[in-house]
């Protein structure tokens, strides 16, 4: 049996690389509000673990509706899954120590050398190198440049040289992490970089491209030196870089808005070079998802679109995987609509809103599969500050 936990904090404790690390407020509300995620992507018979008070009932109308074959465990039940194989969000040495402290056995665990080699393989400086050789493999029609950074004197000159950029942290969370340098190295650009620095040892910088979409290439690694493309994802951010939700849609569908820019022959020779590269990187270390974000870039002076082959590389379960993986098992082929994850401080706002969605957009539901409507992902409590949901 597989038993599947959701905690969205994996790269923020990458970045500590405690055991004892402890997630902040805003991470531990959003893994207690969508416990129940996984139970969109997780195998048949299998397990997810969330508390039961609140998400039991859920669980047992999404069976009835989608035909789910998940069943619940909750904290104190681990000792029964002491032999299960655990699937999280993410692998990090905190999730380790709670897990082998509840009752897993230590052999279903990654050992603390594995999870040092994650941690090396998750930064954001594995994108910098696989830029590199994207860029020189394809010149055409490519573009990217990451510089990495080790200390004070070059990143101001960087930042100077560049006058805007963006400024990287390696391991952060999704959208976070992230420094938009408009006005120049100014003091607090300058008291930022060497927090990072003392923190983390370095950075990145690049250019703030002229972007028209982004998107990702979704791929799976087996442990055993093979990587398997795994679908598209096309995916919304805000106006800070952070992730906001993923357009539901099928592959094809999603590739006719990416043709609109790009040949279609060009994004299959970089989707296969992709996969090659990350087999020779990942492919006997890790096995789980790896998420290549990607952008379609406008060059004014030239009026052509360019794609940047790799933005980072999530070595984890994300969002993208979780909107593909519903969409085709659970949406009614053709269809098209919107994966959200939303954050709402009130829980009476957002409580608010998940009714009038009910009103507005009603739930019809033909043969397991979602025709149209809004659906919630995971329960939408008198606590809750985040949801899940899509909407068709």
């Amino acid at each position: 049996m597989k038993l599947y936990l959701f905690n969205p904090d994996s790269d923020l404790a990458l970045a500590n690389n405690e055991a004892n690390y402890i997630a902040p407020a805003s991470a531990r509300r959003m893994a207690q509000d969508m416990a129940l995620l996984p139970i969109w992507y997780a195998a048949p018979d299998s397990a997810v673990l969330a508390p039961s008070a609140y998400n039991a009932d859920f669980l047992r109308r999404m069976r009835e509706l989608f035909g789910l074959r998940v069943q619940l465990a909750t904290e104190p039940e681990l000792p029964d899954y002491a032999e299960a194989s655990i699937v999280p969000w993410g692998w990090n040495p905190s999730i380790r120590k709670y897990l082998l402290k509840r009752g897993v056995n230590e052999d279903k665990l990654p050992s603390p050398r594995l999870l040092a080699d994650y941690r090396s393989l998750s930064s954001r400086i594995q994108a910098v190198e696989m830029t590199r050789r994207m860029t020189g493999r394809y010149p055409g029609y490519t573009c990217g440049e990451h510089t990495l950074v080790n200390n004070i004197e070059d990143c101001e000159r960087i930042v100077n040289a560049m006058h805007a950029c963006l400024l990287k942290v390696p391991w952060s969370g999704s959208g976070k992490g992230l420094n938009w340098c408009l006005h120049g190295f100014t003091k607090p650009v300058s008291n930022w970089c060497e927090r990072i620095l003392r923190e983390q040892g370095c950075l990145t910088a690049e250019p703030i491209y002229n972007k028209v979409e982004d998107f990702a290439l979704e791929f799976y690694s087996d442990g055993c030196g093979g990587v398997r493309f795994a679908g598209c994802s096309m995916f919304s951010t805000n106006e800070h870089g952070a992730y906001t939700g993923n357009l539901l849609a099928s592959d094809g569908q999603i590739e006719e808005i990416i043709a609109r820019y790009l040949p279609l022959e060009k994004l299959e020779r970089i989707r296969e070079a992709l996969r090659t590269e990350l087999a020779s990187v990942y492919g006997y270390t890790y096995t789980g998802y790896l998420g290549v974000d990607m952008m379609i870039c406008r060059q004014d002076k030239e009026n052509k679109y360019l794609v940047h082959p790799c933005v980072e590389i999530n070595m984890r379960m994300n969002m993208g995987v979780v909107a593909r993986l519903f969409y085709d098992r659970f949406a009614v082929p053709g269809s098209k609509g919107r994966f959200t994850v939303e954050y709402v401080p009130d829980n009476g706002a957002l409580r608010a809103r998940h009714e009038q969605d009910m009103r507005n957009y009603p739930l019809i539901v033909e043969n397991g599969r979602l025709l149209s409507g809004y659906l919630p992902l995971v329960p939408v409590t008198g606590k809750n500050c985040y949801r899940a949901y899509v909407r068709l």
